[in-house]
């Protein structure tokens, strides 16, 4: 198996010269006079419903092949499709159709360790449910939760639910002896609630900041009580439009930065021109010239219309470089469990980004994709 080289300099400035084949990375040696290019592992996304207008939520189709090779471009590796609240026959189908793409596509198996429920199990207010169907809402049922985990083949990672609905604290008991993380969001849980949460199991907070009524008690909500709870690892969406500036830095900040996680939340249209669009769970949404998506005619957001790619360059410009890319790579993977990606070490994957320098970002310009050891355009 032949080996191939990649040099560069890691995200805090050291030069490496990475030897790496379809095996994984072989060797990382020191390599002082290494060029000026960003070399990064491949990226993690935990949470991600689509892109470019591919729609892992759309029961007529069959998007994650497409959808996987699509975020090679946008230097995603590994990714947690994200099915959103439906009814039990809905999130049947997407369960089962995601379980066979994973099962007869090698390249889907490579890049999808999980999938991440995302509802129905959350809070039906208005403001916190976001642009979920109220109609489909409900309290946690494990039995129906068993019969979609049996339906998705066992893939079922990653859970979202509200803490305060009935009978949610010992579903998560169940879904962490079941060995998928319980996340909280969607939620207008109280610190009691949040405690208790984190107590049976409980691991992260869906895009923490969000998914909230606009106004909120100053101290008596759920982000506090979150951001205390070490247990739990924070996921914010770093695309410009779910948190400013300021507030994305005060709460990585709080909750550290070795208890956070990029992730995009990314929509079927992110990536798409601005306009007025139908789609097949948000309805009407409106991608604004901006970048962001919003249900048409209303302040809320409809997921996110960035990539983890434009999310870790936007953090980069608030954060210490090497700050923002392990909370988008060797911290999601962790949270994960997958000691085998999101680093650059011998015996993990030859997932690899190469970034040339630009004055404009810190980041710089993706220019190398490496995929599996196979070299992608990017």
């Amino acid at each position: 198996m032949t080996s191939e080289v990649l040099e560069g300099r890691t995200a805090d400035g050291r030069g490496v010269r990475v030897r790496y084949s379809p095996a994984g990375i072989e060797e990382v040696a020191d390599h002082p006079s290494a060029p000026d290019l960003l070399l990064i592992p491949g990226l993690v996304d935990v949470q991600l419903n689509g892109y470019a207008g591919l729609d892992v939520n759309d029961p007529a189709a069959n998007a994650l092949p497409a959808l996987v090779r699509t975020l090679w471009a946008q230097g995603v590796t590994t990714v947690c499709p994200t099915i959103i609240s439906a009814d039990d026959a809905t999130t049947t189908t997407l369960v089962k159709t995601a379980a066979a793409a994973r099962a007869n596509d090698p390249v889907v198996r490579y890049g999808v360790p999980g999938l991440h429920l995302e509802g129905p199990y959350i809070s039906s207010v208005e403001g916190a449910r976001g642009a979920h169907d109220p109609a489909v809402i409900r309290d946690p049922d494990a039995d129906e939760f068993d019969r979609w985990q049996a339906a998705a083949d066992g893939a079922i990672a990653i859970m979202t639910i509200a803490p305060e609905r009935t009978g949610a604290i010992g579903f998560t008991r169940h879904l962490a002896a079941n060995g998928v993380l319980p996340s909280v969001g969607h939620s207008l849980a109280s610190a009691e609630d949040v405690h208790a949460f984190a107590a049976a199991g409980g691991r992260l907070s869906t895009h923490l900041g969000n998914g909230l009524p606009a106004q909120i008690d100053r101290h008596r909500n759920p982000i506090w009580p979150q951001l205390a709870e070490d247990a739990l690892t924070a996921g914010l969406i770093a695309d410009g439009h779910h948190l400013p500036a300021d507030t994305f830095v005060a709460l990585v900040r709080a909750k550290g930065a070795g208890r956070c996680v990029l992730t995009s939340d990314a929509a079927a249209l992110a990536g798409c021109a601005p306009g007025d669009y139908r789609t097949a769970v948000g309805g009407a949404v409106t991608v604004t010239p901006d970048g962001g998506l919003r249900l048409t005619g209303t302040p809320y957001l409809a997921g996110s219309g960035a990539s983890l790619l434009d999310c870790l360059r936007w953090a980069a410009t608030h954060l210490p470089l090497d700050v923002a890319v392990t909370m988008a790579t060797a911290t999601p993977a962790n949270l994960l469990g997958l000691r085998d990606r999101g680093r650059l070490e011998p015996g993990t994957r030859a997932d690899l980004l190469l970034f040339a320098p630009d004055a404009s970002n810190p980041l710089g310009t993706l220019g190398t994709v490496v995929v599996n050891g196979s070299t992608i355009n990017a």
